[in-house]
């Protein structure tokens, strides 16, 4: 027989695509030909095949040979389709029956050696092998773990080729998986280790219990990374679905954790101030990346020092914050990945950034304000929150035990207000108050009487507000009243979400 064929899968994105990875071995000059939109690191595997099959201790035909990727339209890219091509040319050298292989899909890069290593990605890929209705797969031995996440299909693993033709041939058994890892211990950083802030620690409460975007603006000290990384720890856990797609993003990005399990934490990315735009965004050459926005999926996106990044970057997170995803265009397609998440930004009053505040600070107005304006008007009004927190007293440090309450007693008080907002929009498919569309809470059973709104929509027609600004306390003001276990907001839950929205500060009492 000179044609085989073995099922792989390739990846655009985070959507996994049925791959048919044809060999045919034919007469004439030794040649190997691969086609089908492959990359650079999928045409070496020229050499990665032949030095595998030769040290597996296989002979390798001497003659014709094309590799064709189905469907040939599709762009190729990576390792992952080494142990397909190397199975699909030793079937059809005659080497190896194909029927074993028959509706099972290969995935897997091979060393020189003949070792099968990892790959990124398995999840999604397995994810799509089950889409198309294949209920068995053959994986790489250290992404096995990682594969049995995905129900409803049977995982094998390899860790060689010698293996695979051993199985192919019945001469020899696949590895099983190994068991599940245990979970890691709940732990991180905790709500409680923040001294004083309680308006700080109020905003945060919000932000998680409605899903809301969040400014941090005051002098270096005051608490504002603090309570940024403490966002996670009062967000409830990911469902099936959510970590389901959270895990396979950190799977193509390469950063699974090595149990491999589901991860059900949301996640948290911080990259640093100097980062460029393709390492926020996404990007790279030929088919893009995801990026940190897209890493932060169903989490937190946190920025220190926003006015320290560069402003092309920061505008490029407009559109993504408001679509929930990032799409990319690039030579060889176009790439869409999953980008919605909660961003936190904090910021210092000016580049001199005394401790001591506005009191202490050398710079000039102009410095200010250029400074300042790193945070465009755009992109701030699609922050929801604005917190400004002042320097700590002796006091706030000095205190013996924690008077705030620790970050379990927080996220239960947001669980419950998730859940009264689910109750509430689940019949229109939304599940935050963030997601819902201003015009519903304008119109219908959600608009709230006109005295109630008052303050707001004054603040409107002053040129206070934007239209988006406007939308946005309403959303605020509907989880306040879910933390306030309120069926409906009033007047002053109106009035407090336009204080958390301009920034104003106000007294908060525990």
């Amino acid at each position: 027989m000179s044609y085989a064929r073995v099922l792989c899968v390739g990846l655009l994105g985070v959507t996994g695509h049925l791959v048919e990875v044809e060999a045919d071995l034919s007469t004439g000059l030794p040649i190997f030909t691969l086609t089908g939109l492959p990359d650079a690191s999928l045409n070496e595997a020229r050499d990665r095949v032949r030095a595998a099959v030769t040290n597996s201790g296989q002979t390798w035909p001497n003659r014709r040979i094309t590799i064709n990727l189905l469907p040939a339209a599709l762009p190729k890219r990576g390792s992952s389709f080494d142990l397909a091509i190397a199975a699909a040319l030793l079937a059809g050298s005659g080497e190896l029956p194909s029927a074993p292989l028959e509706g099972v899909v290969v995935l897997g890069e091979l060393g020189l050696d003949g070792a099968v290593r990892p790959v990124r990605g398995v999840l999604p890929m397995v994810a799509a092998a089950v889409r198309a209705g294949i209920t068995g797969v053959i994986v790489p031995l250290a992404n096995a773990r990682e594969a049995t996440v995905v129900p409803g299909v049977t995982v094998r693993a390899v860790d060689s080729l010698h293996r695979l033709v051993d199985f192919v041939r019945g001469t020899g058994p696949l590895l099983d998986p190994p068991p599940p890892a245990p979970a890691p211990p709940p732990g991180g950083p905790d709500l409680a280790d923040v001294a004083g802030q309680e308006l700080g620690r109020y905003g945060l409460e919000v932000a998680a219990a409605g899903g809301h975007h969040l400014a941090l603006f005051g002098a270096p000290g005051a608490g504002k990374t603090m309570l940024a990384e403490r966002l996670p720890s009062i967000l409830p856990e990911l469902d099936d679905d959510e970590a389901l797609e959270v895990t396979a993003l950190q799977s193509i990005a390469g950063v699974l954790p090595p149990e491999g399990g589901l991860i059900r934490r949301p996640p948290f990315q911080a990259p640093h101030h100097s980062a460029s735009m393709a390492a926020l965004i996404g990007g790279g050459s030929g088919l893009a990346r995801p990026g940190a926005i897209s890493l932060a999926h169903r989490g937190v996106l946190f920025l220190d020092e926003v006015a320290e990044m560069r402003g092309a970057t920061l505008q490029a997170l407009r559109q993504p914050l408001e679509n929930g995803r990032v799409v990319l265009g690039r030579s060889l397609g176009t790439t869409e990945f999953p980008a919605r998440v909660q961003l936190v930004v904090a910021a210092n009053p000016c580049p001199c950034a005394s401790p001591a505040g506005d009191q202490a600070c050398t710079c000039s107005p102009s410095v200010r304000r250029r400074y300042q304006a790193k945070l465009s008007g755009p992109l701030l009004d699609r922050i929801d929150i604005r917190i400004t927190m002042h320097p700590l007293r002796a006091a706030h440090l000095m205190t013996v035990g924690s008077p705030s309450p620790p970050s379990a007693v927080v996220a239960a008080r947001v669980v419950q207000a998730r859940q009264a907002a689910t109750a509430r929009w689940s019949a229109r498919g939304w599940r935050l108050n963030a997601e819902v569309p201003g015009k519903d809470l304008r119109q219908g059973r959600w608009r709230l009487p006109p005295d109630d709104t008052a303050d707001l929509r004054t603040a409107l027609d002053r040129g206070l507000l934007s239209a988006r600004g406007f939308d946005r306390v309403m959303r605020l003001a509907w989880t306040i009243a879910d933390l306030d276990g309120l069926e409906r907001p009033g007047r002053a839950e109106v009035t407090e979400a336009i204080q958390l929205r301009m920034g104003e500060s106000h007294e908060y009492a525990e």
